[in-house]
């Protein structure tokens, strides 16, 4: 991912809306979900929802095809992907051994480990 690409990418996402969009459309997964559901889902009115969905797709972050009467919109996980490994292709001067914590999904509240906590 060039550095322009970055930007833009980490522009569109630094906006509460647009960062809700962008996870609502992660968890859908490939298929995506049709613009009537996010914004029921996140509560947006239609016209505000669209200029959403431009500035993610204009960064390259969602894509959008048309079934039927209906806008689909989903995440473009290459995109993503590519977004992540630029923020971090350098870590520890690329020595895996002497990164800090792992990069990862962060684990649920209810399965993190109670080892650092006070017995």
């Amino acid at each position: 991912m060039e550095k322009v690409d970055t930007i833009a990418a980490l522009a569109a996402l630094a906006q509460d809306n647009r960062l809700d969009v962008f996870r609502l459309l992660v968890k859908a997964g490939p298929a995506g979900l049709a613009a009537g559901a996010v914004a029921k889902a996140l509560k947006l009115p239609p016209n505000t929802l669209s200029f959403h969905f431009d500035r993610l797709r204009q960064a390259g972050l969602v894509t959008v095809r048309r079934e039927s009467r209906s806008m689909i919109y989903a995440a473009q996980f290459d995109t993503m992907n590519a977004l992540i490994g630029f923020l971090t292709e350098n870590c520890c001067a690329g020595v895996a051994e002497e990164c800090g914590p792992e990069c990862a999904a962060p684990k649920s509240k209810k399965t993190r480990s109670k080892k650092h906590e006070p017995a």
